[in-house]
């Protein structure tokens, strides 16, 4: 029988996770890593692997507690075109809302990864598709009911609205300015129809 483990699984991932985006992969050596959560180097190990096994893992931890979370929830919505328009909005709202600016883990890590990594690179251009095909879905959605009009290709709009979310992260990180992140995602919500940013959403955590 498997001896159950004697640690919190869920903090250690926590803290491995705020290591990783305080520094990034590369820059987040073992040391830091058994210092943050509180774990010799061959526990660790043990218990996650090395240290790209780790990463993946605090990556999966993050993704589940922030955009795939997100995405479920905004899906839900009756209004396909209002849960793009809120995933505009709360993307805004949570890089303001981390006073140290730390942008948004995965995107971090594609501004960072390189073919030598390639599992990274695929978990990377998979939660990419995450959220193209959420904007797709929606789009498609928004355009049968009548909601938006048919202004192009949704495949096409869903990349241009990748590519907006993806450029206001990395804005963020550097200029977190309200004004300047909200100017710039307003007018393509307009020209493709979309509702207009709602007040900004109160966000539990960051990221």
């Amino acid at each position: 029988m498997a001896r159950p483990r004697k640690f919190d699984e869920q903090a250690a991932l926590t803290a491995a996770q705020d290591a990783f985006w305080a520094r990034g992969y590369e820059a987040t050596s073992t040391r830091d890593l058994t210092s943050a959560m509180g774990m010799t180097q061959p526990s660790l190990y043990n218990a996650f692997g090395d240290k790209r096994s780790l990463f993946l893992q605090a990556l999966d931890f993050y993704l589940d507690h922030n955009l795939r979370e997100r995405i479920a929830r905004l899906r839900a919505l009756p209004s396909p075109a209002a849960a793009i328009s809120a995933f505009f909005a709360e993307s805004i709202a949570r890089s303001l809302a981390d006073p140290g600016h730390r942008g948004c883990l995965l995107v971090n890590t594609a501004l960072e990864v390189t073919p030598q990594v390639p599992e990274l690179q695929q978990k990377v251009a998979d939660e990419f598709q995450r959220m193209r095909d959420f904007f797709r879905d929606c789009l498609v959605a928004a355009q049968q009911s009548g909601e938006i009009p048919p202004t192009g290709p949704a495949e096409d709009i869903a990349s241009q609205l990748l590519a907006l979310v993806l450029g206001v992260r990395v804005l963020a990180r550097t200029v977190p300015d309200p004004q300047l992140l909200e100017g710039a995602v307003r007018p393509a919500l307009a020209v493709l129809g979309l509702p207009p940013l709602p007040p900004a959403p109160t966000v539990a955590g960051t990221g």
